[in-house]
Order: structure tokens, then C-alpha cells, then sequence
């Protein structure tokens, strides 16, 4: 997929994604040796966006295979069409009765790949192209179907009853996304490169949104950073992502404010509260209006961190 550690550097900033060293690194070794990369962390730390980020820098598709509980083979990986069968049998043989051993030739031709519908993950392993094959928040299914990843991740192939054994065209890149719902198992994260997502650091996130922002004054996108450090201090039910804080600053855009307020606050909760919970908590006396005081606090406790020097508030 990438030819060297700088040309993966190279394409990941032209995709405007913030990567630090590590995670680069960890990133090409995935790309050369084959290995999935199991990424954990809360909702909103930008584990799914990797996926997309990683497609456009090797110019590649995504193959998404979104878990749920009660996700089966059928939905993952595929399933015979059978509508499709009844039209072949009607249209090749009427309805003129057959006998067993002629039937034994029909089933060769029903049970092939012409009438199998693939699923994400066997998509994926025939694609002649590798691919990014997804799969998000593998934390929700069960521990029987985290095994059955294991063939896939560890032969590239798939065994599908009836079909048989389908083996890769290509060897995708694979990334395995957790909010740490439960804990997966230690066969899963052994055959995986690891990453542990948090959200971003205050400047991390202002070269995130300066990076996936255009037209926005430095001071906004300053603000913002700022105010989601403040809102994710503030023990919210639901913490902004890091996609919500972009949404924000374009929102802040579009009803042409340019800058964060405490008296736009009623404009503002749609944007970042995001449960009844939160809105009644921010919507308390003087609950946004302080989010709005800690933004500054946070802006020079951060240029304080760039001249080497420390701020103390009481």
C-alpha cells in the first residue's frame, strides 16, 4: 500500500489527518506484515476515521462490516440467494420432477459463487485490490463471533458451508475499532497490532481543526479547541467527538458568530448537548457561561506549555 514510512506520512497529510509518530509507525507495520490493528478508546476519538483516512491515502475502497448484537455469518460474510436459485431451477427446468442422483448434479451448480451474495468481510478478501476492510466496534458482538474472525484475520480465508473455502485475492488492511464495552479476547489481540485512541490533547485538536477547516480565523479554531477541552471536563453523558467539534466550528460559520459566548448559548446546546441529561446541565445557572470562562483558562495554560512555562489558577 505505501512504499515507504515518509510516503505514508506524506499521503496521511494530504488526507489533512494529525498523525503522530507512533501511531505512523504502527500504521506501516500493519501495511507491510499483514496484520490488523485493534484500536480502542472512547466514542468520538477518531478510530473510524482512521479507516477512512488510511483508504485515501492508498487510494483504496472500504469494506465496512458494522457489528451489533445478534450479528451473524449471514449478514458478515454472505449468504446464498434463494430467490436466485428458484429462478435458475424454474428457468432450466420447469417443473419437471428430477431424481436423486440428478438432483445431486443440480446442487453443484445452486451451491456456487454465482448464487452466493457476499458479505463485507468476504468482499473484502476478494477484492483484487486491497482494500480497508472495518470493523467497528467489534465490542458488541459475542465472543463466538470474535472467534470466528480469527481464520479471516489469520489464513485470509473464509470457510462458507456448502461453498467451501475461499481464499484472499488480496490481503486487506484491517482495522478493528472497541469502545471497550466489554473486553475483547486475548486470541483477537494477540494477532493484532494495538492502539489505545483517547480524545485529542488541546493542541492536537487545534491542528486537527485547522487542518479539516477553511476560511476560520486561528483564534476560532483556537476557541474551539479550548471548549472541547472544557466540555470534556464537565462530565458530560455524552462527550463531544472530534467530528462534532468540527461541525461546531462550521456552524459557528454559517450563523456568523465569530467567537463563543455565553449568551449564544441557546444557539449552541443543539450543537453539543446531545442528551436531555446534558442540556439540563448545561442549561443550569451558570453552567455554559463558566464552560466559556474555562476556555480561555485552557488557551493559556496551553500557550504557557509552548513557552515552557506553567500557569497556577486558583
Amino acid at each position: 500500500m505505501f512504499a515507504s514510512l515518509e510516503d505514508l506520512a506524506k499521503r496521511l497529510e494530504a488526507a489533512r489527518y494529525i498523525a503522530d509518530p507512533v501511531m505512523l509507525n504502527v500504521i506501516y507495520v500493519a501495511s507491510k506484515l499483514g496484520k490488523p490493528i485493534l484500536a480502542e478508546g472512547p466514542p468520538g476519538s477518531g478510530k473510524t476515521e482512521l479507516a477512512r483516512v488510511v483508504a485515501i491515502a492508498a487510494e483504496t475502497h472500504i469494506e465496512r462490516l458494522q457489528c451489533f448484537a445478534g450479528l451473524d455469518d449471514r449478514k458478515a460474510i454472505g449468504h446464498f440467494d434463494e430467490a436466485l436459485q428458484r429462478v435458475y431451477l424454474t428457468s432450466r427446468y420447469g417443473d419437471q420432477p428430477f431424481g436423486d442422483e440428478e438432483w445431486g448434479s443440480i446442487k453443484s451448480h445452486l451451491y456456487r459463487e454465482d448464487f452466493f451474495i457476499a458479505g463485507p468481510l468476504l468482499r473484502a478478501l476478494l477484492s483484487p485490490k486491497p482494500c480497508v476492510l472495518l470493523i467497528d466496534e467489534v465490542d458488541k458482538v459475542g465472543e463466538e463471533f470474535e472467534a470466528q474472525l480469527l481464520e479471516i484475520l489469520e489464513e485470509w480465508q473464509a470457510s462458507i458451508p456448502r461453498l467451501g473455502t475461499v481464499k484472499a485475492k488480496s490481503i486487506p488492511f484491517v482495522l478493528i475499532t472497541s469502545n471497550q464495552q466489554r473486553r475483547l479476547g486475548d486470541p483477537l489481540r494477540r494477532r493484532s497490532l494495538y492502539m489505545q485512541f483517547d480524545h485529542p490533547s488541546m493542541e492536537r485538536e487545534q491542528k486537527i481543526i485547522r487542518a479539516r477547516t477553511q476560511g476560520h480565523s486561528e483564534h476560532l479554531r483556537l476557541e474551539v479547541a479550548g471548549f472541547a477541552q472544557a466540555l470534556r471536563g464537565y462530565r458530560l453523558q455524552k462527550q463531544p467527538s472530534i467530528a462534532e467539534m468540527l461541525d461546531l466550528v462550521n456552524a459557528l460559520d454559517v450563523l456568523g458568530l465569530k467567537s463563543i459566548n455565553a449568551e449564544d448559548r441557546d444557539t449552541l446546546l443543539p450543537l453539543i448537548a446531545k442528551t436531555e441529561k446534558d442540556r439540563e446541565r448545561l442549561m443550569l445557572r451558570d453552567g455554559f457561561a463558566s464552560l466559556v470562562c474555562d476556555i480561555q483558562c485552557h488557551i493559556d495554560r496551553l500557550n504557557a506549555d509552548r513557552l515552557g512555562g506553567t500557569l497556577t489558577y486558583a
